[in-house]
């Protein structure tokens, strides 16, 4: 199944970029179809009390379907699929009681990680001064992100002993955030803004958990 995929963006790119070959100015054309991206990510937002969280990342990639507005090609939608990866240092511990999942603070732990697999679907206004035979250009791209949550692992280190807890239900499995995209040429700064909290009915242990994620990184677009 991999094999097929990766032969079928193999196939779809050496398409495209035959099509770009063959346009003249004025034709109408489709850009930046291919996007990945790494990113330095943050959690905002968080409890007073917790200290700031540690080097936290993500990676993303994706397919892009771009409808262009006007016959320059320079003013266009995209809608899109992707997948997300995030690495996120949080500053809280889970407990279990009686089958309840509860969140407290603790910043002694050596490690407390929450891994993170989501389908993304993003939606990008978009503006470039590009041409049919342009591959340089400027573009500045803002949109809104809705992802849906695969699975989530909350791990963490206290001590000698390590604790895993999968697929938290309190977890918000929908989490959406608005985006902008600004670059030249190949090297495109990314920014993404979490709207909503990544965990939902968490109003007991500690109140008020309505941490955000926000994502600045690069993101590379190809054909």
């Amino acid at each position: 199944m991999k094999k097929l995929i990766f032969l079928f963006f193999i196939g779809y790119s050496i398409t495209i970029f035959a099509q770009k070959d063959s346009l003249v100015l004025g034709d109408r054309y489709a850009e930046d179809q291919l996007y990945a991206m790494i990113s330095y990510n943050q959690l905002f937002n968080q409890p007073a009390l917790v200290k700031g969280s540690g080097f936290s990342y993500g990676l993303s990639t994706g397919f892009m379907k771009d409808f262009i507005l006007n016959n320059q090609g320079s003013i266009s939608i995209a809608l899109g699929l992707g997948y997300n990866f995030d690495s996120l240092n949080h500053g809280l511990i889970i407990t279990k009681e009686n089958n309840e999942v509860t969140f407290q603070l603790d910043n002694t732990l050596s490690s407390n990680k929450l891994l993170a697999h989501n389908l993304e679907f993003p939606f990008e206004i978009r503006w470039r001064d590009s041409n049919a035979n342009t591959y340089k250009f400027w573009r500045v791209y803002m949109g809104l992100k809705a992802s849906y949550n695969l699975s989530n692992n909350f791990k963490f280190t206290d001590g000698t002993d390590s604790f895993s807890f999968r697929n938290v239900s309190r977890y918000n499995s929908w989490q959406y955030g608005i985006t902008l995209s600004v670059g030249y040429d190949v090297f495109t700064a990314h920014a993404y803004y979490g709207l909503n909290p990544i965990l939902k009915d968490t109003s007991f242990g500690i109140p008020d958990i309505s941490s955000k994620i926000m994502r600045i990184g690069l993101i590379f677009y190809l054909l």
